[in-house]
Order: C-alpha cells, then structure tokens, then sequence
C-alpha cells in the first residue's frame, strides 16, 4: 500500500512537471527558412524576461542603435502576436535612432502560459499585461529623464498601453494602431473553471491554418505570411483561438479604458480607429485619429501603400515627442 502511494505521488509530480514545462516561457526562436531578411531578427536582439508578482514570466526583446537613442518605443502586440511579427517595423524605427523594446502579452508569444493546451490564448483580465509593461518601463528600461518613451500598441495592445497610462504611467505619446476596444457585455460564467475553457467550435493550431492574408488582416501576401511562419518553426509560440475568459477580460478592460479616457495625461494617435476608439479619442484631453482609407487592421503588415501612410504617421509622432522633450525638458 505505501509502495502503491509512492509510485502515485511520484506520477502526479512528474504530470506537474510536464504541465510545467509545457506552459514555460520561451526564448530564442529559430527563424523559418522562407523569411526574407526583412521579417529576421534585427542586428543585436536580445530577449529577457520579467515577472510582476504571480503574474506568468513575460518574454521581451530589444534591439538599439549604435549611438545614443533619440527616444524609446515600446511594442505591444496584439492578440496571438510574437515579438517575431514585429522584427521589419523594429528596423524601421532602428534606422531613425530610436531604441525599441517588445514585451509578449501575458499567456502568449513567448510568455509563460496561463492554461493549456499552450495554443489556446488564456487570461482571468487584463492587468498582468499592464502591471508587466508598467514594471518593464520602471524597472528594466529606466530611460534617462532626457529621452522621451512612446507605446505603440496594435489592436487589443493598444487597450493595454492606453490602460497603463490611464493607471498613472509617465511617457510622451501613445500609438493605437487599429485599437480594437470592445466593451460590450462580457459573457457570463456559470462555474470557476469555464473560463479556461475554449468556446463552442474552437479548433486548434494548425500548419495549413488561415494566415494573416487569408484571414483579412492585410492585403499583403508576404508580410500575412509571417506570423504562420514563426508559429511553423517554433511550437511554443503557436497561438489559435481565445479563451472564454479571455473574451470576458478584453471586454471588462475594454470598458474600464473607455471610461477613464479623460485620465489619459498624454498625447495619443490612433490610427485607422473603430467606432469605439474614436469616441474613446474624443473624451481623451489630448487625442486625433488618422483613418487609412480600405487598410486592413494588421497595419504593420499592410502592403506598402497603407503600410507607408501608417510608417509615417508613426515616425512623425514619435519625432514630435522628441521635439516636444527638447522644448518642455
């Protein structure tokens, strides 16, 4: 009997060991093959990772210029996005100067899962993605009172670093590039444990899944075929479908941003806004949208004559927060 509870406990350890494992977080990624060097890592990459209480480990990356940075941009990507997606817009920003800086959403990219399995994109709410960004700020960039930071966050990213600066974060401007703010009413949830689960009809990853062209998200063969390509040669950054807890904390935060707009003490841009994010802008204290006529939302992935309207918008945003440091130091 006590070698039968033996070989029991030692079972159940090493199932939490591999459940362990298996929600890790995930660092250096092996480029795929088919990617020209545009979509590659920049010159001197460097990821890390942080964590923020019993938050999951959130991955980040880095890549700077060889000379004093102009300003530092930070990324947060949208939902079932890597740091990977993001590699030809982190050379652009490069190549002006500026340092720039990624941090993988809590539950994804290459950040510790909340659930398994490890595709399927789970969060109780939104706040381990803004206490991580608020944390990544103070604690790992610690930009020189000089240099003037900016956050550029893409679709329900974008909820994220409008949320930080509501919460009180400190920096030059925010980027909403396609925000995707939906505070409806979040979906009930009968029993403590529904809401790790997957909704009705939900399908796993899978190699000859939609990429970002096929599911409209660009109009872009090559850039809509990043993502799927990073997520092919690397497993742990395989991301399908939301949870319907995920579901719950995008609409729960989505309200709470849309409430507090008047609290947002910086200046904001948001490009290529929905409905929502327009009246958001509109309660904001300093805020204008720039729509791009027939774009996509995936902006940043977009073919070159929406990418372009979108690449300077960003750049001449960014140059006005440096501009305005110089003049308000």
């Amino acid at each position: 009997m006590f070698r039968a509870s033996v070989i029991v406990a030692l079972l159940l350890g090493l199932a939490a060991c591999g459940r362990d494992e298996a929600r890790a977080p995930f660092a250096e990624s092996r480029v795929p093959p088919s990617l020209g060097a545009r979509f590659q890592p920049p010159e001197g990459w460097a990821w890390g990772f942080i964590r923020t209480g019993l938050n999951p480990v959130q991955r980040y990356g880095v890549a700077s210029t060889s000379r004093v940075p102009r300003a530092i941009v930070v990324i947060t990507p949208g939902y079932g996005e890597s740091a990977e997606v993001w590699f030809e817009t982190v050379r652009d920003l490069v190549a002006e100067g500026y340092t720039v800086w990624i941090l993988d959403r809590a539950g994804q990219g290459g950040s510790e899962r909340f659930v398994l399995p490890r595709d399927l994109g789970h969060a109780p709410n939104f706040d381990p993605d803004v206490t991580g960004l608020m944390h990544l700020l103070k604690v790992v960039v610690r930009a020189p009172d000089e240099t003037p930071v900016v956050l550029l966050g893409h679709a329900d990213g974008a909820v994220v670093a409008l949320a930080a600066v509501e919460a009180g974060l400190r920096v030059d401007g925010v980027i909403a590039s396609s925000p995707w703010l939906e505070p409806g009413v979040a979906p009930s949830v009968a029993l403590p444990g529904v809401n790790r689960l997957p909704p009705p009809g939900w399908r796993s990853w899978t190699r000859d899944g939609p990429d970002d062209l096929a599911r409209k998200h660009t109009h872009d063969p090559w850039r809509g075929a990043v993502g799927q390509a990073w997520q092919t040669a690397n497993p742990d950054l395989r991301m399908s479908g939301p949870s319907r807890g995920w579901t719950a904390a995008h609409r729960t935060m989505s309200r709470k941003v849309a409430n507090r707009a008047a609290s947002a003490r910086t200046s904001i841009l948001m490009l290529n806004p929905g409905s929502e994010s327009a009246s958001l802008c509109a309660r904001a204290p300093e805020c204008r949208t720039v729509p791009i006529a027939a774009a996509r939302r995936a902006l940043h992935l977009e073919a070159d004559p929406w990418r372009g309207i979108w690449r300077t918008e960003v750049l001449k945003f960014i140059a006005s927060a440096v501009s305005a440091r110089r003049v308000n130091p």
